[in-house]
């Protein structure tokens, strides 16, 4: 007996059927696999025990007897979708193209699984028959997170297809697609899918946050910029000259951690030291990674009450920024209050998308939206005895992100919808370009976080 209805574009049908004897058929999509109406109908015609998506409209080649692997994996797992590793055309290059578990808190809308899928058709039909709404960009999106609810989402860990990549942007400029005002009106879609999904696990959150007492502890400085660095000589000199010429009506400083640079950092740091704002901290030889030097900010004595966020590559908009975080978190009574930054490369020119604003961040759904999106906005500012109790973790990468979350399970996060920032894109950013195995080990690692989180919220709402 046939196993499988396959669901393809006409592009990359020829793969399909020169390839496995399993397929029941072949059906030609016209249509968008973004769109739920089409997704429905495809529920609706699948007759077979699994039916097969491939949802790129380029050329697909299976390795021999993939099919046949992905069914033996779906007998031996019970899994509700299936996905493989897989082999990318980029550029008249042929790479491997790895990617990575799903897990409880893989909730970001442009997870990578690949363009082949493969479902358990009754497990299809029941999540295609809760699609209630009409997405034309989310459907896709809300079938997966529908379909997660009803079991495992399993990653077969092997190279099963070939496929041609389009987009062939450097990682650095495919991360900032959410936030792009092009696609205000698909991340409305998206939102929606994840909250609605949230509410079903048990992981959605209501409006209703605690209460912040501002005047809480006794600091010396209102107000401190903390700028960890490493191997940073091209801008911390920079960096420092805008953060130590800030205009304020209360006592600010700024405080520079550095965690053993080798490259001449320290050498220009040094040369700020007469500037009565500035306190160095040099860190021991030990692991201590952003958030490590984060955390010897904040527990410094001199720290104040609020911490506010400046990497060692970019630069505060003007001088009226320590002003305006503070002004925000006095307005607003908020644990943490987030700006909005301005894209330009290493000379300041501007780059789109220009200026990043995160409109997603709403008060009434921001930290329920927070689990979809890969980060929470820029420039940060923390309320310093919050931050005491809760530390960063000790990691070079998703810190900031793990911290946003953990604050927004009980607290408000303000907004500045002001610039505040210019964050700089050049060839010494750490994720300026990245490969595909670090792209993974960062989103991975994310994911992780949101799955605590996830979980943390879950029994949360159980109690």
């Amino acid at each position: 007996m046939k196993r499988i209805d396959c669901f393809v574009s006409l592009a990359s049908q020829a793969g399909i059927l020169s390839s496995e004897p399993e397929a029941a058929a072949i059906h030609i999509l016209e249509e968008s696999f973004t769109r739920s109406a089409v997704l429905r109908e495809a529920a609706k015609q699948a007759s077979a025990e699994f039916t097969l998506f491939y949802t790129r409209r380029t050329e697909l080649s299976l390795v021999h007897y993939a099919l046949e692997r992905m069914l033996q994996i779906a007998d031996d797992t019970g899994a509700v979708m299936l996905y493989s590793d897989r082999f990318i055309s980029k550029g008249g290059e042929t790479v491997p193209a790895p990617v990575i578990d799903c897990q409880i808190g893989s909730l970001r809308d442009d997870f990578e699984f690949g363009g082949l899928l493969l479902f358990r058709t009754s497990a299809l039909k029941e999540a295609a028959g809760r699609m209630t709404a009409d997405y034309e960009a989310a459907g896709l999106y809300d079938l997966r997170l529908k379909v997660s609810q009803k079991g495992r989402l399993e990653h077969i860990a092997e190279y099963l297809y070939y496929e041609i990549e389009t987009d062939l942007r450097k990682s650095g400029e495919k991360q900032f697609d959410y936030v792009d005002p092009r696609n205000r009106n698909s991340q409305i879609e998206m939102e929606q899918a994840v909250t609605d999904h949230l509410k079903a696990i048990g992981g959605y959150l209501a409006p209703g946050f605690k209460t912040v007492d501002l005047t809480e502890g006794e600091f010396e400085y209102e107000a401190s910029v903390v700028i960890p660095c490493k191997n940073r000589v091209r801008t911390i000199g920079d960096a420092l000259k805008s953060a130590l010429s800030q205009v304020t009506d209360f006592p600010y400083n700024v405080i520079v951690v550095d965690d053993n640079s080798t490259d001449g950092t320290v050498d220009v740091i040094k040369t700020f030291l007469d500037n009565p704002k500035l306190v160095y901290i040099a860190q021991d030889p030990t692991w201590h990674a952003i958030g490590g030097n984060w955390n010897a900010a904040i527990h410094h004595p001199a720290c104040g009450r609020f911490a506010l966020q400046l990497d060692s590559d970019d630069l505060y908009y003007d001088e009226h920024t320590v002003q305006k975080f503070v002004d925000a978190f006095r307005a607003q009574g908020c644990a943490m209050v987030v700006g909005c930054y301005q894209m330009t490369d290493f000379d300041l020119n501007p780059l789109p998308p220009y200026v990043v604003e995160h409109r997603e961040w709403t008060p009434e759904n921001g930290r329920n939206n927070a689990l979809r999106i890969n980060g929470l906005g820029a420039p940060r500012g923390f309320w310093t005895p919050l931050l005491r109790r809760l530390n960063f973790p000790t990691t070079k990468y998703g810190e900031d992100y793990a911290v946003g979350l953990r604050i927004s399970r009980e607290y408000q996060i303000g907004r500045v919808y002001d610039v505040l920032y210019t964050c700089r894109r050049w060839g010494g950013n750490s994720d300026s370009d990245l490969s595909i195995e670090k792209v993974n080990a960062n989103n991975f690692y994310k994911d992780r976080i949101r799955s605590w989180e996830l979980q943390a919220r879950i029994a949360l709402n159980s109690r």
